[in-house]
């Protein structure tokens, strides 16, 4: 397992006659996780650090449309899937590591 401090990876890959790719990946526990609604009218969810800022709100940043719903409920699954896992190996480390400790 690696020691490897927090950190965030931004990576941008750009072909000919392609769309840009651009991957950002967050290793960090440091990170600002907010949601609102801009003008009362267009919803957004952003996860960002120090390094860089993911923004996510509705299609097009107009009325809010079942594709915007379908989505909004996948990052909300997506996000109760790792609050169980994380729970669930926080409580699986910490008991290896009184196992170790003793």
């Amino acid at each position: 397992m690696s020691d490897r401090g927090p950190y965030t990876y931004v990576t941008v890959t750009m072909q000919p006659d392609e769309a840009p790719c651009l991957v950002v990946s967050f290793y960090t526990a440091d990170l600002h996780i907010r949601a609102g609604v801009i003008d009362g009218r267009r919803p957004y969810f952003t996860v960002s650090s120090d390094e860089a800022d993911v923004w996510i709100s509705t299609t097009g940043g107009g009325q809010v449309t079942g594709a915007d719903l379908r989505t909004a409920r996948l990052i909300f699954d997506a996000a109760a899937r790792y609050l169980a896992d994380c729970e669930r190996l926080h409580i699986h480390q910490s008991a290896q590591d009184a196992t170790d400790a003793a």
